[in-house]
């Protein structure tokens, strides 16, 4: 969210003298205003997770986790992170999945996203990898029938 960034560029700040800094005294002073927003989140209608398949990256809405906007692991070349202002100091960014250089699906404000990234590019490798050695198998068979 907006507000949450913003909180993150405050509480980035590193004016100040060793551990005494500017931002920390921002991130202190904020606490209030990061547990609303933090509790908004949780809201039945904004809850929002992440969910990695076998086949495919699901977002998925509300409490009751309703299957929303999803991409198959097949449907992209790239995953690029893209960190706005605020976000580093949050450990956060988004993902920006990218086919023939065209972004065709994000997930916004991911928590350690170089991580979630690594993990979406194994998961792809491993289908692609999988659909290979089935065509493969299926080539064999059909030669010795």
């Amino acid at each position: 969210m907006a507000i949450g960034r913003r909180i993150g560029q405050l509480a980035g700040n590193r004016l100040g003298y060793g551990f005494f800094t500017l931002g920390k005294l921002f991130a202190l002073a904020t606490i209030p205003v990061s547990l609303v927003v933090y509790l908004w989140r949780l809201m039945p209608g904004a809850c929002r997770r992440y969910t990695l398949t076998n086949s495919r990256l699901t977002i998925q809405l509300g409490l009751t986790a309703k299957n929303g906007p999803f991409i198959g692991l097949g449907d992209f070349d790239t995953i690029e992170v893209a960190v706005l202002p605020g976000q580093d100091w949050l450990h956060a960014g988004d993902l920006v999945f990218m086919h023939d250089g065209k972004e065709i699906f994000r997930l916004r404000g991911v928590s350690r996203p170089g991580a979630f990234r690594q993990v979406c590019l194994k998961a792809r490798n491993a289908l692609i990898l999988g659909q290979q050695v089935c065509k493969q198998q299926t080539a064999v068979a059909a030669a010795s029938a």
